[in-house]
């Protein structure tokens, strides 16, 4: 099983692991409510992509160095993933927000528009997606998490 034995493949996937753990406590903190789904969601507090992506870029260094082609290559897929997460991703769920916001306001006219009640078992359309991307913050703190979870495993194995 030499699956078991790439450190880098690991952390990278405790990066992911963790990062979507740690939401739930996050979460419950901010709000005092518990959310299971953030363990599957995107979005949120901290970036699990920020935290696989150091973590896999963290893990390479430790094994090729910092000198080392493999390195430079993880160096800018992780900075390609991250400006992602707070750039694109996160305007597309901007734009969610403010997409669902107009579908409500254009359902509350027709309904006035007609003056008609609203009926019961109407089909509801379904919330476009709004935690699609992260705050330069939540990337910030997955990126150390990754770092940090890289150094930790390094350091004891």
């Amino acid at each position: 099983m030499e699956l078991l034995h790439n450190l880098p493949l690991i952390a990278a996937l405790l990066g992911i692991l963790i990062a979507q753990l740690v939401k739930i406590p996050i979460h419950f903190i901010a709000t005092r409510e518990i959310d299971w789904g953030l363990f599957t969601s995107t979005g949120g507090m901290p970036s699990s992509h920020s935290a696989a992506v150091s973590a896999l870029t963290t893990a390479i260094a430790f094994e090729n160095g910092l000198s080392s082609s493999l390195f430079a290559i993880a160096a800018i897929f992780s900075v390609i993933v991250m400006f992602d997460a707070t750039g694109i991703r996160y305007q597309a769920g901007q734009q969610a927000i403010v997409i669902n916001q107009m579908r409500k306001d254009f359902q509350t006219f027709i309904i006035k528009a007609k003056a008609l009640p609203e009926k019961s078992g109407e089909e509801k359309i379904e919330e476009l997606k709004t935690l699609l991307g992260h705050r330069p913050i939540e990337v910030f703190f997955g990126c150390l998490t990754g770092i940090i979870l890289s150094t930790l495993l390094y350091t004891l194995f």
